[in-house]
């Protein structure tokens, strides 16, 4: 059949003990409160030389926090469904925007990719808000499309659609780190919808072929790459940043060298408070801080498949993808930031989730995890979902 697949509609069941997930609620507090303490500890040095103030990217970040926190309370009280039904609204915003960022005049450009909207004293970088608009998107979707993504190649196509114009975009940018999280939140939801292996293995296949070729097309990449396997051989040039967070994690042993007494954050590592945070923690926590850390990922990634089940369990099919989606996104990102500072993956400029210092990401991802609560609040953990009659 056929016929359109209507959204599910929900009454809303009264609070409860349990009507919001306390292992999701846990992990998120507790990597906010680590990152926001690690960011410190990394940008004292850097803060006080551009900024004569120790604190500075202390005051930006908390900020960040504060609004973010405001912003996602307020998201907090719109049910799933206006999300469902505003998700084309939000996919035209968001491709608008990624325009917009490449319009000369219009967009900024810093060290030669143009990815952020400057708006008076701060400054919006779009790839952030565009993970979380097509996770929207494509939960709204699957919802209404599930049967036809599970019966035939064809129900495939929009998504794929729209990830293509989403990656282009954003190789324009150029973001190429922004282009592989969208194109693994797209696949894997695509999995998660049912789509047949065949197909999928086929797709995963494409899509690493054509990340392989964009990174060869591009010497600069290229270059990232070859720098990633053998980092000594370029020691003060592709390969420095990589030594240096290496040496980081070799110092830090198993206990660390303690808070706030890194070497390396003081100008021997480039970018220490934002993509190569997690070197400091490595650092100055030692081992059991990186277990930790990793700990916290994995039981919000759990929670957030959790969450997700129990939702398509209850017919809730939006809530269900969209659960998914940001559990995939948030563990996926996290742990290729954590690879690259390990070195066993290649240099990409990704934030660590819920760390790195810079407000777009932060408040992007605060904004998923409220939504992901909100998942969690529609399909408590006590109450059944009463449907409408």
């Amino acid at each position: 059949m056929n016929a359109r697949i209507q959204p599910p509609r929900f009454k809303m069941p009264p609070r409860a003990a349990g009507w919001c997930d306390p292992l999701l609620v846990f992990s998120l507090v507790a990597l906010l409160g680590l990152g926001l303490v690690m960011m410190t500890s990394a940008s004292t040095a850097i803060a006080e030389r551009l900024h004569g103030e120790p604190l500075y990217f202390l005051y930006r970040q908390g900020a960040y926090l504060l609004f973010g926190l405001l912003l996602a309370a307020a998201m907090w009280r719109v049910p799933l469904r206006y999300w469902q039904a505003a998700a084309p609204l939000l996919l035209l915003i968001g491709l608008l925007l990624l325009v917009a960022v490449l319009m000369p005049g219009v967009g900024k450009t810093v060290n030669g990719s143009s990815r952020w909207l400057p708006l008076g004293v701060i400054n919006i970088q779009v790839s952030e808000f565009i993970k979380l608009v097509l996770v929207v998107y494509l939960a709204s979707f699957f919802s209404r499309h599930l049967e036809k993504v599970q019966a035939d190649w064809r129900g495939m196509l929009a998504p794929l659609l729209v990830l293509g114009i989403i990656g282009l975009l954003l190789l324009l940018e150029p973001d190429f780190g922004g282009t592989v999280v969208v194109a693994v939140i797209t696949l894997g939801l695509l999995f998660v919808a049912g789509l047949r292996l065949g197909y999928f293995l086929l797709l995963a296949a494409m899509a690493a072929a054509a990340l392989v070729l964009l990174a060869k097309m591009s010497p600069y990449r290229w270059e990232r790459v070859i720098s990633f396997l053998n980092p000594w051989t370029d020691p003060y040039g592709d390969g420095f940043q990589l030594i240096q967070s290496l040496i980081a994690f070799g110092r830090g042993e198993w206990l660390g060298v303690g808070l706030g007494d890194s070497v390396q954050k003081l100008f021997y590592l480039p970018e220490a408070h934002t993509d190569f945070v997690y070197a400091i923690l490595a650092e100055e926590l030692g081992l059991v801080g990186v277990l930790l850390s990793i700990s916290l990922y994995a039981l919000l990634a759990w929670r957030a498949l959790v969450i997700g089940r129990r939702a398509l369990a209850r017919d809730d099919r939006f809530g269900g993808f969209l659960a998914y989606g940001i559990g995939l996104w948030f563990v996926f990102q996290a742990y290729v930031n954590i690879g690259v500072n390990m070195g066993v993956l290649p240099t990409k400029g990704l934030t660590l989730p819920f760390m790195s210092y810079g407000g777009s990401s932060l408040v992007v991802c605060l904004l998923a995890a409220m939504l992901l609560l909100r998942v969690s609040y529609e399909n408590p953990l006590t109450s059944p979902v009463e449907k409408d009659t």
